[in-house]
């Protein structure tokens, strides 16, 4: 197929499934009371009733979830603390370290040293999926995205492996596709917008390609626009081979 065929193949697809990858009607109403942030370290997540380290516990934090940031205050040992409302009732000093805010500049880049950094898949899109929800006008998102499809993808290898090991004790009475697409391994992903589809042929998971799909669409002149397309082609060739 050629190339310029292929790439409207893809931006009209992305067009009709373009929602695919969102998750922006599940997120979190913010707390009133100040400037919107978001958790993404959740190893410093701990709410404290004073600003240091040793402070009375209140209550910890998950990564995602949304706090306002109504002050700052630096402990004696130079850390740095945000007070914050996590509820209406409820509030505390958090580390700043803990938080991202779309508001504040070189927050974008800082999601991205993050995502870059993280060991884990699941992490990694976690966090990416926190940056695509909370930075839509980041000059940085065609990375992210290209970076979010091809974790999934490895992702996606991984997972076949898990659901082989579980196919292997025996026959099965719902078909492969199924027993595929209804693995626990696929949830979590799942609620982060990451969908996966059922290669018949090599019997196996391959991610959807939301993420490329989205740069073709919208970042069509960034660099990372050639290296999605060349995923889609990769994906096209494999479906056009059964």
């Amino acid at each position: 197929m050629a190339p310029h065929k292929l790439l409207l193949r893809y931006v009209v697809l992305s067009i009709l499934i373009a929602n695919n990858g969102s998750v922006n009607a599940q997120k979190r109403k913010p707390p009133a009371g100040g400037r919107v942030a978001i958790v993404v370290d959740d190893r410093l997540a701990a709410v404290r009733a004073t600003p240091q380290l040793n402070g009375t516990l209140v209550r910890r934090l998950g990564r995602g979830r949304l706090v306002a940031i109504r002050g700052k205050r630096e402990s004696k040992d130079g850390v740095v603390f945000f007070f914050v409302n996590v509820t209406s009732r409820t509030h505390g000093w958090i580390q700043r370290e803990a938080l991202v805010s779309p508001s504040q500049r070189g927050d974008d880049a800082r999601v991205v040293r993050i995502v870059k950094s993280s060991a884990s898949e699941f992490e990694r899109i976690s966090l990416a999926r926190i940056f695509l929800d909370y930075f839509p006008r980041s000059s940085l998102r065609p990375g992210i995205l290209l970076l979010m499809g091809d974790t999934a993808e490895q992702v996606a290898q991984k997972l076949t492996k898990n659901v082989k090991k579980r196919l292997s004790s025996g026959s099965e009475e719902a078909s492969e596709q199924s027993l595929y697409l209804n693995y626990p391994g696929l949830d979590r992903y799942n609620r982060q917008g990451i969908k996966f589809v059922f290669d018949s042929r090599a019997k196996g998971l391959h991610y959807d390609g939301w993420a490329w799909r989205e740069i073709v669409r919208v970042h069509r002149k960034s660099p990372e626009s050639q290296e999605a397309i060349k995923r889609l082609r990769e994906s096209e060739n494999r479906v056009g081979s059964r």
